[in-house]
C-alpha cells in the first residue's frame, strides 16, 4: 500500500484526480447498481440521456457522464480499463509539459463535444446511437486527438502493429467507429467522434495562439504559465535553497513556480534525507552536463549544443508562450523530454 501511495503521489495532479474519480465511481457502482433508487438516479440524472428533452433539461449530464462506466461484467471492466490506460499513457506526458489545467480542460471539452454531438444525433435519429450514454471514451479521445495534432511526430508502440504515429492510430480508431455506426453495436460512436472533433479544434486553436483552457486554472495554482515539469526541471531559475532538514517534496506546482522565477519553499540541502526528487535530479543532470563539457570529445560538444538549443527554446516559451514555437522547435523539445 505504501508503494502504491508513493506511485500515486508522483503522478501529475490532474491525471491522478481524473483516474481516481473514474475508478472510485466504477467500484461504488458495482455495489450500488443493485439498489433500485440508486440505479434509477444514475441512469436518469447522471448519465447522458440523448432522447428529447433528456440532457436539455439536465445540462450537468454533459459533464457527469464522462466519469461513469456502468457496463456490467468483464466488458464493463475493459471499458474503464482501456479508457484509464490511454489517459495515463497520453495524458501524463502532456500534463507535465503543458500543465494540470490544460489536461483537465481537454478532458472536459472532449467530453462536452462528445455529449453535444450525441444530443444532436439524438434529435435527428432518436435511439439509433443509444439513448443513454456513459463513459470517458469521448473525453479521452479528445485528449489523444489534441496531442496527436500538437505533436504529429509522436509515435506509440503497439503489439503486432509495431511503432505507429499517434495520429494514424486515432484516425484508424475513428474509421473503425464509422463501420460500427452502420451496425447495432451499441457503441456510442457519436461521443467518440464528438470528443475527437473537440480535441482537434482545441489543438488548432492552440496552434493559432488562442487559449481555450485558461478557465481550468481555477482548479489549480497554475497561474501565469501553463508549462509543466519538464520545463521546470530544465529551467530552474531564481530558486532558493532552503536549509531545513524536513523539506517536503517539490510538487508539480512548485516546479512551475520555480520555472517562473519564483521562490518555492522546498528544501534541497544535500544533508536532507527528504529533499525533492526533482531537485536532486537537476543536480545530477547538472553534474553530468558539466562533466561532459569538460571532455574534449565531439560527443560532449554535440550534447552541449543540444542543451543550449533546448535552453533557447525554453527561453522563447517563457517570453512568447508555447504556441510561438515552430514545428521543428516542438520536435526538439519533445525529443529532449524523452531523454
Amino acid at each position: 500500500m505504501n508503494q502504491f501511495q508513493l506511485w500515486y503521489n508522483r503522478q501529475p495532479k490532474a491525471l491522478r484526480t481524473l483516474i481516481a474519480i473514474n475508478v472510485v465511481l466504477y467500484v461504488a457502482w458495482q455495489f450500488l447498481r443493485w439498489v433500485d433508487p440508486v440505479n434509477s438516479f444514475v441512469y436518469n440524472v447522471l448519465a447522458l440521456n440523448t432522447i428529447w428533452p433528456g440532457a436539455v433539461l439536465m445540462p450537468w449530464q454533459l459533464v457527469t457522464y464522462n466519469f461513469l462506466h456502468l457496463g456490467p461484467g468483464f466488458f464493463g471492466l475493459l471499458h474503464i480499463a482501456f479508457n484509464m490506460l490511454w489517459l495515463y499513457w497520453i495524458g501524463k506526458e502532456f500534463e507535465r509539459m503543458h500543465g494540470s489545467h490544460e489536461l483537465l480542460a481537454l478532458y472536459l471539452i472532449g467530453g462536452l463535444g462528445g455529449g453535444l454531438l450525441s444530443l444532436l444525433f439524438g434529435l435527428i435519429m432518436p435511439g439509433f446511437f443509444g439513448s443513454v450514454i456513459h463513459g470517458a471514451s469521448g473525453a479521452v479521445l479528445g485528449v489523444i486527438m489534441a496531442v496527436a495534432i500538437l505533436y504529429p511526430y509522436k509515435k506509440i508502440a503497439l503489439i503486432f502493429l509495431g511503432t505507429v504515429k499517434l495520429l494514424y492510430l486515432v484516425l484508424g480508431f475513428l474509421a473503425i467507429d464509422a463501420l460500427l455506426a452502420l451496425s447495432s453495436s451499441g457503441v456510442a460512436v457519436t461521443a467518440h467522434w464528438g470528443g475527437a472533433l473537440a480535441g482537434f479544434l482545441c489543438a488548432r486553436a492552440s496552434q493559432k495562439g488562442i487559449d481555450v483552457t485558461s478557465w481550468a486554472r481555477i482548479f489549480f495554482d497554475d497561474s501565469g504559465s501553463s508549462r509543466g515539469s519538464y520545463t521546470a526541471q530544465r529551467h530552474g531559475r531564481g530558486s532558493r535553497t532552503a536549509s531545513t532538514s524536513s523539506a517536503p517534496k517539490m510538487s508539480f506546482l512548485d516546479r512551475i513556480e520555480m520555472w517562473l522565477g519564483g521562490d518555492p519553499d522546498v528544501g534541497s540541502s544535500s544533508s536532507s534525507s527528504s529533499g525533492a526528487d526533482d531537485s536532486s535530479g537537476r543536480k545530477s543532470r547538472s553534474r553530468r552536463t558539466k562533466s561532459s563539457r569538460q571532455r574534449g570529445s565531439s560527443t560532449a560538444t554535440a550534447s552541449s549544443s543540444n542543451t543550449d538549443e533546448v535552453d533557447r527554446i525554453l527561453d522563447k516559451i517563457s517570453e512568447h508562450g508555447y504556441e510561438s514555437l515552430s514545428e521543428e522547435e516542438k520536435r526538439i523539445l519533445y525529443e529532449a523530454s524523452q531523454s
